[in-house]
């Protein structure tokens, strides 16, 4: 800590709204004191929220895995399964739309419809479903998908992003999820997962959907083996794409689970690294308008904390998840605890719209939903037992 005086400008360059370069950022990242960053930080998200500084957002929203069959074996995943072994499955259309009802029923607005990449799915499969999804559920955003999966189904297909992401669009897709960033430098991304498409393609596939009216969120998967000069590389390789596009609506760092996976736990990020990094990127990426804190990954408390280090938003009450709750990923929650949980840090929860409208403002405790089916992360295939919803199926796959 030694250093930390002469970082002491940057801070402040920073929380008055100035730019930092990468190099800066490296070094507050490595540096600069914990409670310092993170109050720069936050004067960032005051600033940047005046006149509702005072709110932190959350979601009801359902991750819908249509299938477990993927053909590039990312070294980090515990879900997926190889495309003939006997333990892979498909989701059937009609137990995909019982999903979405049931996500319609408790309130939910958004579905993350997220799997592997199947060998023979192309971008007619996901016309199909995403047809079938708005004709039947039009009140339901489909926030899905990312780049990884239309590099892969438009080769299958035999069509470039730019038709494919265009089919998508009129087939129903809202907005991309920002899944497969992973890290986004060459080194760790090979390290993890050598199968994808490069970092710089990831990119360019973003920039392509933001340039044809598609917005994303954007995500970076800590704690796998990469460095602290890595981690700051892939948040510049982001805000030098946001300063093009605009498309990037939030960005979503969460942390490696070490169960059932290839790395085995052998490299894990702490809660402080977590928290230093949702502080910088907060100060760094100063063209990207949200921040959103991962209690999923990092347990509720820590989620807690990152609404003090420059998050404006705790996720979201996901009524169903499999692919983190595979690889280890406990932490549970239901609506009024991540209610709780945002008044614990003084700030007044609302919830969000999957373009960070405020629906619901909860002011007053006492008017507090008391739904109690409204429960996060439940996992209809990693936890024993099956699912929260055992009248929810999977199907083997045909």
């Amino acid at each position: 800590m030694a250093r930390s005086p002469e970082l002491q400008p940057v801070l402040d360059r920073a929380a008055e709204g100035g730019r930092i370069s990468p190099e800066e950022a490296l070094e507050l990242y490595r540096h600069a004191p914990l409670h310092a960053l993170g109050s720069a930080a936050d004067a960032v998200r005051r600033r940047r929220y005046a006149g509702t500084e005072h709110i932190a957002t959350y979601i009801i929203e359902r991750n819908i895995n249509y299938t477990n069959a993927c053909v590039t074996a990312c070294k980090f995943c515990a879900f997926y399964a190889p495309p003939k072994s006997e333990d892979v499955w498909v989701r059937d259309l009609s137990d995909i739309l019982r999903r979405c009802e049931e996500t319609v029923r408790l309130g939910g607005t958004q579905i993350m419809f997220q799997g592997g990449h199947h060998p023979d799915f192309g971008v007619e499969y996901y016309e199909r479903h995403f047809s079938a999804i708005k004709e039947a559920y039009p009140q339901l955003v489909i926030h899905s998908l990312g780049a990884s999966e239309v590099d892969h189904m438009a080769r299958i297909s035999g069509v470039g992003p730019e038709e494919a992401i265009r089919r998508l669009k009129e087939a129903g897709l809202d907005s991309f999820a920002g899944a497969g960033a992973e890290l986004l430098p060459e080194r760790p991304r090979t390290a993890i997962a050598p199968l994808k498409e490069s970092g710089e393609r990831w990119l360019e596939i973003m920039e392509i959907a933001h340039r044809s009216g598609v917005e994303s969120t954007t995500t970076m998967l800590m704690g796998t083996g990469e460095t602290n000069a890595e981690r700051i590389e892939h948040l510049r390789m982001i805000r030098d794409v946001q300063d093009r596009t605009g498309g990037f609506r939030a960005f979503i760092p969460y942390t490696y689970q070490p169960q059932n996976n290839k790395l085995r736990g052998r490299t894990q990020a702490t809660v402080f690294e977590y928290l230093r990094m949702i502080a910088v990127a907060r100060l760094f990426l100063d063209n990207v308008a949200h921040i959103q804190g991962s209690w999923l990954t990092t347990g509720k408390e820590i989620g807690q904390l990152s609404l003090h280090y420059g998050a404006d938003d705790l996720g979201s009450v996901m009524l169903e998840e499999n692919v983190v709750s595979s690889a280890g990923a406990r932490h549970r929650s239901n609506r009024l605890e991540l209610l709780h949980l945002i008044r614990a840090a003084g700030r007044v929860p609302a919830q969000r719209s999957t373009t960070y409208e405020h629906l619901v403002v909860h002011e007053d405790p006492a008017l507090d939903p008391a739904d109690d089916k409204v429960v996060s992360h439940l996992s209809s295939t990693a936890i024993e037992g099956g699912s929260a919803h055992p009248e929810l199926k999977l199907l083997d796959a045909s």
